[in-house]
């Protein structure tokens, strides 16, 4: 198969670069993010490539940067120095984060592009947590990809039932399957989300477990692991660089560093998503604009008191819908300021070449 193909290259893929091959450009995925430099697939084979400084010049926010999985338009750049990345073609889905950059100045991250399946794996032991998972859940829907949950380490726990009963109410509508990356039990079930040609992303905090799934799944231990705490039961960053794999059947895989925190940067139907059950309640709330906080007649209240409603996942519900009202105001704020103006992207560009 030719490269490109063995990357997810599709006649689909191909249409949409002809916009951008004038100029002897040729298409290529990002397969490796380390710092400023890049491993790109072409067809020729892997290449190291760096951002042109015209599409530095010209982005007008970090997030038109290349990211792991996209797919972008390169030149061969002179004096041996690989190729230049030149322009990125529209993303079908993108996983983001809120980054500080420049001290306390926000600005979105790009983690993963163009990703049919986003992995949410949590570890059935001491780290196991539901409300983090609804802060993944929420960002995830506002990829534009799927999201999966995998519960890893299984072997480890001893009421599994107990453990998906807790995650279900968490991640409502959405899979969740219970595996062991230590005896390969449970991973056949990934299998109908890693078909030829399919990128998936794995993401989850440090010590879950990411890189040892996938070295099960690439039938070699490839990717770097450590023990995890004994008395906390988290780990530490195996993973330093964001990194596309191909699997032997065909399938794709992108591995990231653990995530210390997660903070939400899209404002978009995520939370209605994740709390589908919050806002079918609220229908029957007595006033339409109700916070759920301490108005008469709030059905969401009333289930919380009735047992019906777990209190922490109406705590988690609140404190998400608060972050993205900040996060409102912080875009407005930035706009307001001109971040993302060529002014700033030639300070950038003057950094990058330092």
């Amino acid at each position: 198969m030719p490269p490109l193909e063995a990357w997810g290259w599709s006649p689909v893929w191909e249409e949409r670069f002809a916009a951008f091959a004038g100029d002897g450009r040729q298409p290529g995925r990002v397969l490796r993010e380390d710092r400023r430099q890049m491993l790109v697939a072409v067809a020729a084979g892997d290449c190291e490539a760096h951002v042109a400084g015209r599409l530095i010049h010209t982005a007008t926010a970090r997030e038109a940067w290349p990211a792991v999985g996209d797919w972008v338009a390169l030149a061969r750049a002179e004096q041996g120095r690989g190729a230049r990345i030149e322009a990125v073609l529209p993303r079908t889905s993108r996983f983001v984060r809120r980054a500080v950059a420049d001290g306390n100045r926000t600005e979105e991250q790009v983690l993963a592009a163009n990703v049919d399946t986003i992995f949410l794996v949590a570890g059935l032991n001491e780290d196991f947590n539901p409300r983090r998972l609804e802060r993944y859940l929420t960002a995830a829907w506002d990829s534009g990809a799927r999201p999966v949950v995998l519960l890893n380490k299984a072997d480890l726990c001893h009421d599994i039932e107990a453990a998906i009963d807790a995650i279900s109410a968490a991640a409502v509508g959405v899979p969740i399957h219970s595996l062991s990356a230590a005896t390969g039990a449970g991973l056949e079930a990934l299998a109908p989300y890693l078909g030829r040609g399919q990128t998936v992303v794995f993401l989850g905090s440090s010590g879950v477990g990411k890189s040892t799934l996938i070295n099960r799944l690439l039938g070699e231990a490839r990717q770097a692991v450590r023990e995890i705490r004994a008395y906390d039961g988290r780990g530490r960053h195996t993973t330093t660089a964001r990194e596309m794999l191909a699997l032997p059947e065909g399938g794709l895989v992108i591995d990231t560093p653990g995530l210390r925190e997660l903070e939400l940067w899209d404002d978009g139907e995520g939370v209605d998503h994740v709390f589908a059950d919050i806002a079918a309640l609220a229908e029957e709330c007595r006033f339409r604009d109700c916070q759920h906080g301490s108005e008469p007649g709030c059905a969401v209240l009333a289930a919380v008191a009735a047992g019906e409603l777990d209190p922490r996942r109406l705590e988690s519900f609140h404190k998400l819908q608060r972050e993205q009202a900040m996060l409102a105001i912080r875009k407005e704020q930035r706009a307001r300021l001109g971040y993302g103006t060529t002014k700033y992207s030639m300070k950038r560009l003057r950094r990058y070449r330092r």
